[in-house]
């Protein structure tokens, strides 16, 4: 890179010890760095959703929203942080980029590669939902639900990990209405990965006014609005709002 172009970019430790973190009322470290186009309240409420049993998981989490975060090049792991957007730099930006740190993991996520405050909220309450998952597992009665409604085949999943590990986990026997073989690994992949999406969109429902369309992508199907209700339902059960968070699910949008 030429010296102007480097001088733009900080190195992702070094952006760690320049930025004091500052912890929210949930307990989630977080810091703003650079020119992100965020005010603080909005990056507040957007933490301060998650409510403390799930925040508890993260205490090893410090969660740094920045510009643009890249990898520094193909040979290396080392993640340089862009203090501005550029179109040069958004070329080689990535939504986030997972650094170790000296006493957590920092979690660096590009907030002006995210077209929109439902794009970053989503963001970080995905990466959320996988780290709550890697340190709690999955409950018991989502276990349950979420495998009942993928033997009953109810259509689709709402993220790409989760619809694979689906169709993964239930292999076809090749004989007209014989039961499908179920391979066991792939099915805890996907109850995770199920499980960490339904977290994930639980806290968007409680940050954000979407609407379920916004969910959609091309690559699969996307799940049964029911079903996605229940699972929703469940994880407000296990993980009731914060205080001045709301979760509801509306069928029909208010005139």
């Amino acid at each position: 890179m030429t010296e102007g172009v480097q001088s733009r970019l900080v190195p992702a430790t070094e952006v760690a010890r320049q930025t004091p973190v500052q912890k929210a009322a949930n307990g989630i470290q977080y810091a703003l760095y650079g020119d992100a186009k965020m005010s603080a309240a909005d990056v507040a409420h957007v933490v301060e959703a998650v409510p403390g049993a799930i925040a508890a998981a993260l205490s090893r989490k410090a969660y740094y929203f920045v510009p643009l975060a890249m990898s520094e090049g193909r040979s290396s792991d080392a993640t340089l942080i862009a203090t501005e957007y550029t179109s040069e730099f958004v070329d080689q930006a990535t939504c986030h980029r997972n650094v170790v740190l000296d006493d957590a993991e920092g979690v660096f996520i590009s907030a002006r590669l995210l077209s929109d405050r439902f794009a970053l909220a989503f963001e970080f309450f995905i990466n959320a939902g996988h780290a709550f998952v890697d340190v709690a597992g999955v409950p018991e009665s989502f276990d349950h639900l979420v495998w009942a409604q993928a033997v009953a085949d109810i259509r689709g999943e709402t993220s790409i990990d989760a619809w694979d590990g689906r169709m993964a986990a239930l292999v076809p026997e090749g004989r007209t209405n014989s039961k499908p073989v179920v391979d066991e690994k792939a099915k805890l992949s996907y109850l995770e990965a199920a499980f960490a999406d339904a977290v994930a969109i639980y806290l968007l429902s409680m940050a954000v006014d979407f609407d379920y369309s916004e969910l959609r992508e091309r690559e699969y199907p996307l799940l049964a609005p029911q079903a996605l209700a229940e699972r929703l339902r469940l994880v407000a059960e296990l993980f009731p709002p914060n205080p001045n968070y709301e979760f509801a699910i509306r069928y029909r949008r208010r005139a």
